[in-house]
């Protein structure tokens, strides 16, 4: 086994997801363990996979933080304020004088009280109603978004699936980008998060090589974690070129950034 075979035959997939026998398994780790540049490649791999992962984490909603913290708060329990003993006599006089104000009290503040507990209780059912919405809301998007991420990590999980590294040259030394190459469903998915920002009037572009003649597969925007671009048959190498935004027919080949043979 070589660092060839492990990247033909998508080892390095399955390693990552521990699917390989003990045998394969101990001879990949091996390998690793010698082959720098094979290192680099796992580790944008593993990277990649834990970016699908973080990238569809919700916030809980707001309403079972509240709860909680309420909940604690009951269980904790209340101080008790203690009441210092008196003269009995003064302490029954205060008694019925308390008493015969209370009773006006409540008279007069009876039905403002009640009022209010009305309003609450209907603020209480507007908000919970808004809350609910909410959350079916971001249900939703979540079930949207672990489609599309089951997709995505099929693809890249596929044993099919060749992934291959474009490093930057001396115009952009410090960029890379992934590219996952499927040649039997016939797919290309570009992971560019390593590719610097550019203007707004520029953007990336991937090319094609094609007996010497560049074929277009579309554009690679840094905002996005994944790309899917257009699969060329027989391509001999991928190419990104810095372009004016929008794309162009034809590659700027003074602005070729980086190159991979296949």
């Amino acid at each position: 086994m070589d660092r060839q075979r492990i990247l033909d035959d998508g080892l390095l997939t399955s390693y990552l997801l521990g699917t390989l026998s003990a045998e394969q398994h101990n001879e990949v780790s091996r390998i690793l363990g010698e082959d720098k540049e094979l290192q680099e490649q796992y580790q944008l791999l593993e990277a990649d996979f834990e970016r699908l992962a973080m990238e569809n984490a919700i916030a809980p909603p707001p309403a079972a933080l509240s709860g909680l913290k309420n909940q604690l708060e009951s269980e904790s329990g209340s101080p008790v304020i203690p009441i210092s003993s008196a003269n009995k006599n003064f302490t029954i006089l205060r008694s019925r004088l308390l008493v015969a104000a209370s009773l006006a009290a409540l008279f007069a503040l009876g039905t403002f009280w009640f009022y209010s507990r009305w309003q609450n209780t209907l603020g209480d059912l507007e908000e919970l109603r808004l809350q609910t919405a909410n959350l079916q809301n971001q249900m939703n998007s979540l079930e949207g978004n672990l489609t599309l991420t089951t997709q995505q990590f099929q693809k890249l999980t596929n044993p099919d699936v060749i992934p291959m590294v474009l490093e930057g040259n001396d115009l952009l030394p410090n960029s890379r980008a992934v590219a996952y190459i499927n040649p039997v469903s016939k797919e290309v998915v570009v992971n560019p998060i390593g590719l610097p920002p550019l203007g707004p009037d520029q953007t990336y572009q991937m090319w094609a090589d094609v007996e010497g003649v560049m074929i277009n597969m579309g554009l690679v925007p840094t905002d996005e974690a994944f790309v899917e671009l257009t699969f060329i048959d027989h391509a001999e190498s991928l190419n990104i070129t810095i372009e004016p935004a929008g794309g162009n027919d034809h590659p700027t080949v003074e602005n070729l950034i980086s190159s991979v043979l296949l």
